[in-house]
């Protein structure tokens, strides 16, 4: 399985940019397909993920600014809305499946004050 990220960028803080993640290989019953950021110095965090059953989690720090779509099971985007020098990250795209979890190469997001 590859995860295939892409929409990085540098943008001004308000800004907006728009991640997309699509995945190829054959996996089955992916648990999970979400977003995960990691900052210089800090632990990878979830942004957004697609769960079992339709849900959908979000962090704190970016409920009502971004938005998690897909077109279908393999292919996610994250829509970012009023970025701020807070978002700045690499951004990692997931697939968990029941066997073992996938990650994406990331692309970087680069929010300026």
């Amino acid at each position: 399985v590859q995860l295939q990220a892409s929409g990085g960028g540098v943008v001004q803080a308000g800004g907006s940019l728009r991640l997309s993640c699509v995945a190829s290989g054959s996996f089955f019953s992916a648990r999970a397909m979400g977003w995960y950021r990691q900052a210089p110095g800090k632990q990878r965090e979830l942004v957004a993920e697609y769960r079992g059953g339709g849900e959908i989690t979000y962090a704190d720090s970016v409920k009502g600014r971004f938005t998690i779509t897909r077109d279908n099971a393999k292919t996610v985007y994250l829509n970012m809305n009023s970025l701020k020098p807070a978002d700045t990250a690499f951004y990692y795209c997931n697939v968990k499946t029941p066997v073992r979890s996938y990650w994406g190469q990331g692309t970087q997001v680069t929010v300026s004050s």
